[in-house]
């Protein structure tokens, strides 16, 4: 159950806006108390050396390790160590936190999952896994990020606003990046086991580190549930592997691979319970690369990878052919990039990408087609005075089935006040491309626009958007406040046509709001929060954009209480926002909810640790999907064992 980006065309409905009072306190119950903890915590001594980045140095903005100061882009890093301390491990609650990033699932766990980056369409954000970008229209993350668990050598990265001219398509919302980190130290493990509510099972091995000119990291997960439902099993395995080999001071190579499979039960929605359908998917990534330093200020980076997913749907029928649809995708990409920073103040990077494609659907449209795409970029970073950052950049792709797309992007940021606060701004324009079904299906009573207009084929869908936002850091990288005001603007949208016969590009679309966001490191105190207000709006249906929450925020405090003591509380609220109802279709306000969680921690040896969580600590009775109730109260408890 996708949500869809616009509405039916006779909707005529709107969400009623909320109360300023209402508004105001949604908006400042999540980061009302690190405004007050800004106040205490000193400023930075006034040197202009600390120019040491607050987060480890990130890559997801640019293609190059910057620091986040420098940076003219909204950036959100989530390390492995925050995830593991406040026992995370499935991808979609791992974003679920993340300012701007509204996830819902259509299901319980192992459901597949939309994901909204700034209030853009689920198909309109696009994944990076390993540096590969890993969907594209006709390649669906949903089922992969509704069931597949981050692993413990795995950093997230999010890139917010349109992404298209270091990524290409997709990249409409944003960039959402999983990377397996570089192992490093001396060569530790560990398992780990846990065992709860729903009949949940599951257990996790890692293992990582650095010999000589060789560093790998390793990671595995394997669950199983049987949820709530009859019929709503879900059984998941996740592994994910890094290495890494250092040739000599000018060159190293190395590879990743990792592989997801999810068998989930599919009974529908709550006025279906469907006894029998089923879900199953598997998902390969595979990469090798290499990195070269050609010159002093010359380098080059290069990744060669593939995909191969399988998803197939079973629809068992009595008396009837059990139904089965499979979709199989594959894909090639070959991905190279050089930088060069001889220049004064300046980095310059160029490249190229090159993709090949083949999708098979035996189900609604039929579908078995190839597509090829050949794509160059080039974007200069320059800092033309001492603390300010500019970049600017150009991409064009070049696809055999339907055109070119050219894409362009421009950020500044300005350090003011000691460095203690950046000034940032970005413009960028982005695109999707048509997908194999809306080019190419064909059915009883469909068929894509190449057989309705061959002259006037689909065009891409195209988005051009702005942010301008503030950033404080906190002495001695003890946190940020962060406030950003986006507006994003959306034409060429492809939806059916008035006959439902086929697709055209006929649709207009609007999303802004402001996204806040703050975190801070004390001694024994961790905390994170988020908060954002969207307005999204269909402009030629003149209704609201479905499952986009007006309001939704999160927070998660973790304290160390000593003597190896630990816990921390999560809460996630969603507010205002319109859906169509299961049983009747009829566009509806769906209902608010805020969900508690609450996870606690005893290192009882320096090898062994314990832990207990619950979730939806309250019992909350919701449903991000109408139709699909959310999981009630549940307690988990395991140990991990270092080695």
């Amino acid at each position: 159950m996708d949500g869809l980006l616009f509405p039916p065309r006779h909707a005529i409905h709107m969400s009623m806006l909320p109360s300023p009072a209402r508004l105001a306190h949604r908006l400042s119950i999540t980061v009302g108390a690190f405004v007050a903890l800004a106040f205490h915590v000193p400023a930075r001594a006034q040197n202009p050396a600390m120019a040491t980045p607050l987060e480890p140095f990130i890559t997801t903005a640019t293609r190059t390790p910057a620091d986040a100061q420098t940076i003219g882009s909204a950036i959100d890093v989530i390390t492995a160590d925050e995830l593991a301390r406040r026992q995370i491990s499935s991808l979609s609650a791992a974003l679920g936190g993340v300012a701007g990033t509204p996830l819902f699932a259509s299901g319980a766990n192992g459901a597949s999952s939309s994901l909204f980056l700034r209030g853009s369409n689920s198909n309109q954000t696009l994944f990076l896994i390993d540096g590969l970008r890993s969907n594209d229209p006709n390649t669906d993350y949903q089922v992969m990020l509704g069931g597949s668990c981050v692993g413990a050598c795995d950093d997230l990265e999010i890139a917010h606003g349109p992404q298209s001219t270091l990524y290409g398509g997709e990249a409409v919302g944003g960039v959402i990046s999983l990377r397996a980190q570089r192992g490093a130290g001396a060569p530790t493990g560990s398992v780990s086991v846990e065992t709860g509510s729903f009949g949940t099972v599951q257990g996790a091995l890692a293992a990582r580190g650095a010999q000589g000119a060789n560093a790998w990291n390793f990671s595995t997960q394997g669950s199983r549930t049987m949820n709530d439902r009859a019929n709503n099993y879900f059984n998941s395995d996740t592994s994910a592997l890094r290495f890494d080999h250092t040739v000599n001071e000018r060159a190293s190579v190395g590879g990743t691979l990792r592989w997801f499979h999810g068998d989930y039960g599919d009974p529908g929605d709550k006025y279906t319970n469907d006894p029998d359908n089923s879900e199953r998917e598997d998902n390969v990534l595979a990469t090798a690369f290499a990195d070269v330093k050609l010159a002093d200020a010359w380098t080059a980076h290069a990744i060669l990878g593939g995909q191969d997913r399988r998803f197939v749907a079973l629809t068992p029928r009595a008396g009837r052919v059990t139904g089965i649809t499979v979709v199989k995708n594959r894909r090639a990409v070959l991905d190279t990039q050089t930088t060069y920073i001889g220049f004064d103040r300046q980095k310059i990077t160029a490249g190229f990408t090159a993709e090949a494609n083949h999708t098979v659907n035996t189900g609604f449209g039929n579908i078995d087609k190839h597509q090829s795409l050949l794509a160059v970029f080039a974007q200069d970073e320059y800092s033309p005075i001492e603390n300010v950052y500019l970049t600017g950049g150009l991409r064009s792709d070049d696809f055999d089935t339907f055109g070119r797309a050219t894409t362009g992007r421009v950020t500044a940021a300005w350090l003011v006040a000691q460095r203690n606060v950046k000034l940032r701004a970005s413009y960028g324009t982005a695109f999707r491309s048509p997908s194999f079904l809306d080019l190419y299906g064909q059915s009883a009573f469909y068929h894509g626009s190449f057989y309705d207009t061959p002259s006037r084929i689909l065009k891409p869908e195209q988005a051009h958007g702005w942010d301008a936002g503030v950033d404080y850091y906190f002495a001695q990288k003890r946190g940020t406040l962060s406030a950003t005001w986006f507006d994003t603007d959306f034409t060429n949208l492809i939806a059916s046509s008035p006959d439902f016969t086929t697709e055209i590009n006929i649709q207009k679309a609007r999303t802004r709001g402001a996204e806040l966001a703050a975190q801070a490191t004390l001694p024994g105190v961790t905390a994170r929060a988020s908060s954002t207000y969207l307005e999204a709006q269909n402009l030629t249906s003149n209704t609201r954009l479905l499952r986009r929450p007006r309001q939704s925020g999160s927070l998660d405090a973790w304290h160390d209480f000593g003597g190896g003591l630990s816990a921390g509380i999560g809460v996630t609220f969603a507010a205002h926002r319109r859906d169509v109802d299961a049983k009747t279709f009829a566009q509806i306000d769906q209902e608010d909810y805020t969900v508690t969680r609450l996870y606690m921690a005893w290192q009882a040896t320096s090898r062994l640790k314990l832990k207990l969580r619950f979730e939806n600590l309250l019992n909350e009775k919701y449903e991000e999907v109408n139709g699909y109730p959310a999981l009630g109260f549940g307690a988990f408890g395991g140990a991990e064992w270092k080695f």
